[in-house]
């Protein structure tokens, strides 16, 4: 059985603190528990004034993290507690990125469904050369409800952001350099230890002058962000209980193409 209590850990360097996925032998995929454990973490460093960057990452070199759910999970939820999940979810990464602390994801390996919504809430994101990136819910006959629809299109542009979600294609680093998704790309190995280097760079400089700027730069983008984040939650709601979801999980179960209707 897994030990849901030691999925994540967290390290205080000051200036530096980091947080690792570590779940390796279900892919560093997050769940109810240790989701709640990563908003309590949130929670504890947005208190923390002799910390000026966050590194967030996944244990080992294959997986950053598949994200919080996959279809064979999802299955197992009801509907309702599929909604509370993701309207968690949605409630917590806006924690993340609301943490006063330069935040940066260090994409170790392949990330996944939720996790690039982790990783989108982080104001910089790096990426190893193996790493690839894939939003599959569409498959599902879902969007991602942890942010995407709204923070993709923020990175990557409007049309990059919408054939990502809507293809549900996978890509690689250099894509993800290519249309803005991450800012750089390193060896297999050496993924973490750039993003450290850059947090020790942010943390040597003036915690006024960095943690100012990010605040006015959320600012900047604040009133069209709340209203897509409030249109996502509505949207939610419709999508569980429509028939398209139930045929994307039941094909997806049996390994068959769905029959989407959009209904």
């Amino acid at each position: 059985m897994t030990d849901h209590a030691n999925e994540l850990f967290l390290g205080f360097h000051p200036p530096i603190a980091t947080i690792t996925i570590n779940c390796p032998e279900d892919m560093n995929r997050l769940n109810p528990i240790s989701l709640v454990q990563l908003g309590e973490m949130v929670a504890t460093l947005r208190k923390r004034d002799d910390i000026q960057a966050v590194v967030i990452t996944g244990s080992g070199d294959d997986w950053f993290s598949a994200g919080l759910m996959n279809a064979e999970i999802r299955a197992g939820m009801t509907k309702d507690d599929v909604i509370d999940y993701v309207v968690n979810a949605n409630r917590i990464l806006d924690d993340l990125e609301s943490l006063p602390q330069i935040t940066i994801a260090a994409i170790n390996g392949k990330i996944m469904a939720g996790a690039a919504e982790v990783a989108l809430a982080c104001d910089i994101r790096i990426a190893g050369e193996h790493s690839t990136l894939m939003l599959p819910e569409a498959r599902w006959g879902g969007f991602p409800g942890a942010g995407a629809p709204h923070r993709l299109p923020m990175a990557v542009g409007h049309a990059h952001a919408l054939e990502l979600i809507a293809t549900a294609k996978e890509i690689d680093a250099k894509e993800m350099e290519r249309i803005g998704f991450v800012q750089h790309v390193h060896p297999r190995g050496q993924v973490l230890a750039a993003a450290l280097e850059t947090a020790q760079a942010i943390g040597a400089n003036g915690p006024l002058a960095t943690r100012g700027s990010k605040t006015i730069a959320r600012a900047r983008r604040e009133p069209g962000f709340r209203a897509a984040r409030e249109l996502s939650d509505t949207l939610r709601y419709a999508l569980e209980w429509s028939q398209d979801v139930d045929e994307g999980l039941a094909a997806a179960q049996t390994g068959r193409a769905a029959k989407f209707t959009g209904k």
